[in-house]
């Protein structure tokens, strides 16, 4: 099962792609080359850093338009941090930035009160039990690192929030379309069991 993970300059990517061969993926390519992309049964688009820098080099990589053949295609998707903020309309990080636009709503700034970025293990709240969290209990924790967070037009995209000054969306779920604001990666256990279940779609 060949899943290809985005590299377009925005994060230390070799601990997603370890993270996925232990789970079960025998053929994980990480790579900046668009062109390899449509080859890929899965993608997995993780990323940290600024919403407008990440939009720039998935362009400058020619990645856009490949990235959303593959959603369209009904192929397994899975953002992790900024691959999920980068699936909606636009950011106001630095000034608004328009995004891949897969679903409807924006990206802003964590709400005032809080200690910004929020780091560290905090709960996540289920809205949807099956598909990525399956066998993972309500009000499991994750690791978090991120300053802003989505805010979608749509409530049933939603497939868990978060608490940290206010109630935020920390995962979204759409037939193909997984994405997640907290890092699987360094979510240990729970983490692991989420990846794994990606790996469980590709096998339908």
């Amino acid at each position: 099962m060949q899943v290809f993970v985005v590299d377009y300059g925005m994060g230390n990517l070799r601990s997603v792609a370890k993270a996925l061969e232990f789970v079960g993926f025998d053929g994980v390519v990480v790579s900046s080359e668009s062109e390899l992309l449509p080859k890929a049964e899965a993608v997995v688009l993780p990323g940290v850093g600024a919403f407008r820098d990440a939009m720039e080099n998935l362009r400058r990589l020619n990645f856009v338009k490949p990235l959303l053949e593959h959603i369209e295609r009904g192929k397994p998707f899975l953002g992790i941090c900024l691959g999920l903020q980068l699936l909606f309309e636009r950011s106001y990080e630095f000034g608004e930035t328009e995004g891949l636009g897969i679903f409807e709503g924006e990206v802003a700034l964590l709400p005032k009160g809080v200690k910004v970025p929020h780091i560290g293990w905090n709960q996540v709240w289920l809205r949807q039990k099956e598909g990525m969290f399956e066998g993972i209990k309500d009000g499991d924790f994750f690791y978090f690192v991120h300053s802003y967070r989505v805010v979608p037009k749509r409530e049933d995209v939603v497939a868990s929030t978060t608490d940290y000054g206010e109630h935020f969306v920390s995962a979204v779920q759409q037939e193909n379309i997984w994405a997640v604001q907290f890092h699987p990666e360094k979510s240990q256990k729970l983490g692991l069991k989420l990846l794994d279940n990606f790996r469980k779609r590709l096998l339908g």
